[in-house]
C-alpha cells in the first residue's frame, strides 16, 4: 500500500452541501433522495458545520408519539445551526489517505470535509476508505 497517496484520490468531489438558511426538512429530503449520509453546511465555499443522517434520526426519534406530524414539527422548531456539528475536523486535499484513516478510526464520526485552503473541495468517508482498501487486494 502506498503510504503517501493523497485523500484527493479517493474523496468525493461531487459534493452535496447545504446552507444555514435551508430547513431540516429540506436536508432530510436531500439525504434520503440522494442516498448520502453526510452533508457539509457551508457559507459560500467555507465549511461551517456538518449534518448527518444520524443527526436527523436523533431529532426524529421522538416520532413515536404522533406519527409523522411530530417529526415535521421538530423539523419546523429546530434549525440547521442547532443540529449541525460545529466542531469539525477537516483535512487538506494533499493530506494522505493514511492520515484520514487514522483520524476516522480514532473519532466518533464517519466523514471529513476536504479543503483547498478554506474552500470545500471534497468529502472523504469511512466507506471511501473501505473501498480503497478493497482495491488494494
Amino acid at each position: 500500500m502506498k503510504k503517501r497517496t493523497p485523500i484527493s484520490k479517493i474523496m468525493s468531489s461531487d459534493i452535496l452541501s447545504v446552507n444555514q438558511t435551508q430547513t431540516l426538512k429540506e436536508v432530510n429530503e436531500i439525504l434520503q433522495n440522494k442516498h448520502v449520509r453526510h452533508v457539509p453546511v457551508v457559507s459560500g465555499k467555507k465549511v461551517i458545520g456538518m449534518l448527518s443522517s444520524t443527526d436527523i434520526q436523533k431529532i426524529s426519534f421522538i416520532n413515536t408519539v404522533d406519527g409523522n406530524d411530530l417529526t415535521t414539527g421538530m423539523f419546523d422548531v429546530l434549525t440547521i445551526d442547532q443540529v449541525m456539528t460545529k466542531d469539525l475536523k477537516t483535512m487538506q486535499q494533499d493530506e494522505t489517505i493514511y492520515e484520514a484513516a487514522k483520524l476516522l478510526s480514532t473519532r466518533d464520526f464517519h466523514a471529513i470535509p476536504v479543503l483547498d485552503g478554506e474552500d470545500l473541495v471534497g468529502i472523504v468517508t469511512s466507506t471511501d476508505l473501505l473501498k480503497y482498501l478493497v482495491e488494494q487486494y
